[in-house]
């Protein structure tokens, strides 16, 4: 199997990778589980590789190795990569970023805004750039898959039509009026929440608070470490290890930067009513300017 130096562009970034040439037969499946990539052939590069992918790595690690990589690439130029879904408002280009952690229903608030008009930019991972401290945090995209655990979604949605089953975990990213073609990018955020889907399809009117400073910083931490989180299938190499102490500080100062200048609402309640909450809060908001289209 031959090597070669191929280039990434990530929200217009550019890493070089040195991989395996198997890398360009995989691309199809390893793309759209990477923040900013937009669909395409994986083109040759100029330069020399900064990310080395080791021979006879699997398709899994080689997308965590990219993945940890573009997290450097990103945060060197004042943008992180959050674990996140975000979603804009074709009509008036309003943004708004849902965290949570595995299982906490990201996925089911979205789908129920999706039926609301909106559109999501962000599946699993969220490019937020806080380079200008003069504006709001925006989006500059996140990854293209849009998956969902096929059990939860039939029950809050028995009327979507699913994939044929295949496992639990299913990529929604087929469904009519999911996202929009350009991909949009670079949007402000109005409104950014930690949501928490109740187990009970008769759940209330659910609830709304704003996190105090401190515990919206580490919410804003843990998200933002997500790509380093992850253990390689097929080597010992530690994915943390990737950002240094210099690294890390950095990382911190921009936490600390969106926490300040961005609140952090928690809303719970079912998926709909999440929904409606996230919405009349995006409403209220400070006014921001249209979203650009790339």
């Amino acid at each position: 199997m031959g090597r070669g130096t191929y280039e990434v562009v990530s929200a217009g970034r550019s890493l070089g990778v040195e991989a395996d040439t198997a890398l360009a037969c995989r691309w199809d499946e390893i793309a759209p589980h990477l923040p900013g990539v937009l669909p395409g052939a994986l083109g040759p590069s100029a330069g020399p590789g900064a990310a080395l992918l080791p021979g006879g790595v699997s398709k899994g690690d080689a997308r965590r190795l990219l993945n940890a990589h573009l997290h450097l690439l990103h945060l060197a130029c004042g943008t992180l990569c959050l674990h996140a879904v975000a979603l804009w408002f074709p009509a008036d280009g309003r943004v708004v970023v849902l965290l949570g952690g595995h299982g906490a229903g990201k996925s089911l608030v979205a789908l129920a805004l999706v039926r609301r008009g909106w559109r999501v930019l962000a599946g699993d991972v969220a490019l937020v750039d806080l380079s200008d401290p003069d504006r709001r945090p925006r989006v500059l995209g996140g990854t293209a898959a849009f998956l969902a655990r096929r059990g939860p979604t039939l029950r809050w949605f028995p009327d979507l039509a699913l994939p044929p089953p295949g496992g639990d975990r299913v990529d929604l990213g087929h469904l009519p009026g999911l996202r929009e073609a350009p991909l949009v990018a670079a949007g402000p955020v109005a409104v950014a929440a930690v949501v928490d889907v109740d187990g009970d399809p008769a759940a209330g009117a659910g609830a709304v608070e704003v996190l105090d400073a401190h515990t919206a910083a580490t919410v804003w931490w843990r998200a933002s470490g997500h790509l380093l989180e992850r253990v390689l299938d097929d080597s010992p190499v530690v994915l943390r290890q990737f950002e240094d102490g210099l690294a890390a500080s950095h990382r911190q100062d921009r936490v600390r930067a969106l926490a300040g200048s961005l609140p952090l609402h928690a809303v719970w309640g079912a998926p709909d009513v999440i929904a409606g909450r996230v919405e009349d809060l995006a409403s209220t908001s400070t006014p921001h300017q249209a979203m650009e289209v790339r």
